[in-house]
């Protein structure tokens, strides 16, 4: 498919009637400029909400309208398009419906929106209609299927991976996650005979050898629509599969914004030994808030041979783990054996496989001094009442006395990234609602400037004295567990309720995700229930543009070694749907923070107005505050100021470049620029487009939900 905007095929005179323009305005340049916006119309529906979640996590700007509001702005020729300095202006570049039409017969609004597409060449998605005439398909009835596809493969046909669904390499999978649950709901069907239409995604129907369309192109009356016919949200790994080719198709591959699948892991607690949990006491011996005298802990720590595994599995992978060590650990095994440490010995004569981050000598807490008199713990007090905080220089002194070890150690350290014991010093509730005061002072003294964080209790980035945070995402393969075994025991523990010998935390808690009916195998539990639920949630981020990385422990590349099957779930269930021009991009920790405050202060220019960006013929503009980081997708061969633009990534070239004081004039290749061969000649309005209709004893989309 030839995926560009043919606005040069558009006479003169043409345009000057679309826009009312005086005859004098003939002898201008009349080529239109094209806003790089992208006009979404919600229902309140999920599928809709999902391409604008895409949308806003790429970066790329939309203006969202909402049908379901009173007073909401209504749909005509000048909020559409209108002349600036002289040029026509197509206000957006492509526009989302619901479906196919969701206004009512005889809609001035879909007159507009019809009349704007063909003048303009604007492509229209139908988030998810039903399948019918009107959408190029024959009704389901007719030979067709309405129903769950739950659990079903779809597959990308020859058309969409030579077009916008270049990028995947296998079947799209949808998703089962509860028998219970109605999930994906679709229809199914052919297209209707002599129409303009090109099937990109289909599915086997129901019960026949045939197959039916669910993403496919109709070409119609000079107006180009993807129409897809399966409803979902935007967490769903099918949406998540096919959300790149849905704005690839809308934005001819030319767009503010960008999107790549990132994936990377840090093992805390490299050198140290992790306290193992106990079945019996449902606690962790050696853990604060494991209080019995008799406990005895049973350190769980890597060996050498562990080493030499994870650098195997790094080479089968092409993948790099990031390392977040504790030197003391290390320095107290010499002391206590001799001075032998093997395992000291193994990594750091393998040192260069992995990446490295200061974890803090001893990996001390550093918030408030710990009261362990009590279980839970809580903040030790001074005499006036007021908290007790682990001091400035101590604090200090736990940073720059690893890094010092690790620079003895020949470790290849990025010295501003920074991962203190449990994310200890900010804040953890409820004992410790705010920061150590004396934290951001120490994180000064060493120059630190990318501090990690957890994820699960702080999202969003922000700042602690002179670093900034990088969210990192736990993995629910605990600390405290080296055999599988282990993990079931407390994993059943956690989720179970009392009567069945659980802590009650899901009683407790209803909103829990996790909770369990009945407590997993031990034999079987780990491989058929945790690894699979936890590969997905990953395999989620992943797909989601989501860079911030995942935590693990040491622990787990220990023993039975947990942590693998987890991971080789995501990375060969990722290379098993990708093409190779789409590889998982795996960061550094500082690399993940800069990526995640270039987006934050790209969004807060986009919400302020301050970027404005359009096409004129093979030109795109964009002007933005100077020095801000500008986030663009264009086609591969753009170049800028005469060099070549961004880097390569799923068939198209995206990157970040600084705004300068004038506006970024971006070139695109010809291949971008000429007129579709094959594409019909804008018509001219002919009246209403056709409401939605579906025929009698039949459902349409509207009623239809997707699982949470």
């Amino acid at each position: 498919m030839k995926r560009t905007f043919r606005t040069t095929v558009l006479t003169v005179g043409a345009l000057i009637a679309a826009l009312g323009l005086p005859t004098g305005a003939a002898h201008a340049d009349t080529t239109p400029r094209i806003d790089l916006r992208v006009l979404v119309v919600s229902d309140g529906g999920p599928s809709t909400d999902a391409i604008a979640a895409e949308l806003a996590a790429a970066g790329t700007p939309y203006t969202r309208i909402d049908l379901t509001e009173s007073g909401r702005t209504v749909i005509d020729a000048g909020f559409l398009a209108d002349t600036v300095d002289g040029r026509p202006r197509a206000r957006f570049q492509a526009v989302v419906l619901p479906n196919d039409n969701p206004f009512p017969a005889g809609s001035s609004e879909m007159a507009a929106l019809a009349a704007y597409e063909r003048t303009y060449d604007v492509p229209q998605v139908d988030a998810y209609t039903y399948a019918r005439p009107e959408a190029g398909l024959q009704y389901p009835i007719n030979g067709g299927y309405s129903g769950s596809i739950d659990g079903g493969r779809a597959e990308v046909t020859a058309a969409g991976k030579s077009g916008p669904f270049a990028y995947l390499d296998g079947p799209v999978p949808f998703e089962d996650n509860d028998p219970a649950v109605g999930e994906s709901w679709a229809y199914l069907s052919k297209p209707v005979a002599g129409a303009d239409f090109t099937p990109y995604v289909e599915a086997a129907i129901p019960g026949r050898s045939a197959k039916g369309t669910l993403v496919g192109e109709y070409r119609h009356d000079g107006r180009r629509e993807l129409v897809v016919t399966f409803v979902y949200n935007q967490y769903q790994q099918q949406f998540r599969l096919l959300a790149r080719g849905i704005v690839e198709w809308m934005t001819g591959g030319v767009h503010l914004g960008a999107s790549r699948n990132y994936f990377s892991v840090h093992v805390d607690d490299v050198f140290a030994a992790d306290d193992r949990w106990n079945s019996q006491l449902n606690c962790t011996p050696g853990d604060v808030d494991c209080a019995d005298p008799d406990a005895t802990p049973d350190p769980i720590r890597m060996t050498p041979g562990d080493v030499d595994h994870a650098v195997d599995w790094q080479n089968s992978k092409d993948f790099t783990l990031d390392f977040a060590y504790n030197g003391a650990s290390s320095a107290d095994h010499r002391e206590d054996h001799n001075g032998a440490d093997p395992l000291a010995d193994r990594l750091i004569a393998r040192r260069g496989e992995f990446r490295w981050i200061n974890h803090t000598y001893s990996h001390p807490f550093l918030g408030c001094v710990q009261d362990t008199t009590v279980v839970p713990w809580k903040c030790a007090t001074n005499a006036d009442g007021t908290t007790r905080w682990m001091s400035r220089n101590d604090i200090s002194d736990e940073i720059a006395t690893n890094r010092v070890w690790g620079e003895r150690a020949g470790l290849p350290l990025v010295n501003g990234e920074l991962v203190t014991g449990e994310h200890s010093g900010m804040k953890v509730l409820p004992q410790q609602p705010v920061d150590n005061p004396h934290l951001a002072p120490a994180l000064d003294d060493n120059d630190i400037t990318w501090l990690g964080s957890d994820n699960s209790r702080e999202p969003a980035q922000r700042r602690v004295g002179p670093a900034t945070t990088v969210p990192r995402h736990p993995m629910n393969v605990f600390y405290n567990a080296g055999r599988a075994a282990e993990q079931v025991d407390e994993y059943n523990w956690i989720y179970t309720g009392r009567a069945q010998g659980g802590s009650g935390i899901c009683e407790d808690n209803p909103a829990t995700t996790t909770c369990l009916a009945a407590p997993l195998d031990a034999a079987t539990g780990y491989a058929d229930h945790i690894v699979p639920l936890e590969t997905r949630i990953a395999l989620g981020h992943v797909l989601a543009n989501d860079p911030k990385p995942h935590f693990i422990h040491q622990s787990n590349l220990a023993e039975d070694r947990i942590a693998y099957p987890v991971l080789n779930g995501v990375l060969d269930g990722y290379e098993a749907l990708f093409a190779e021009d789409t590889p998982v991009v795996n960061p550094r920790m500082q690399d993940i923070g800069t990526e995640l405050r270039r987006r934050a202060d790209w969004q807060a220019a986009l919400r302020a107005g301050q970027v404005t960006a359009y096409r004129v013929g093979d030109t795109v503009s964009v002007d933005a505050p100077a020095g801000l980081a500008v986030t663009a997708t264009l086609p591969t061969g753009t170049t800028l100021a005469g060099a070549a633009f961004g880097e390569a990534y799923a068939g198209a070239v995206s990157g970040w470049t600084p705004a300068t004081d004038t506006p970024l004039a971006l070139t695109l290749p010809a291949s971008a620029t000429a007129p579709a061969a094959d594409a019909p000649e804008p018509a001219p309005a002919t009246g209403p487009a056709p409401r939605t209709r579906v025929p009698a004893g039949v459902t349409g989309p509207v009623g239809h939900t997707t699982g949470a």
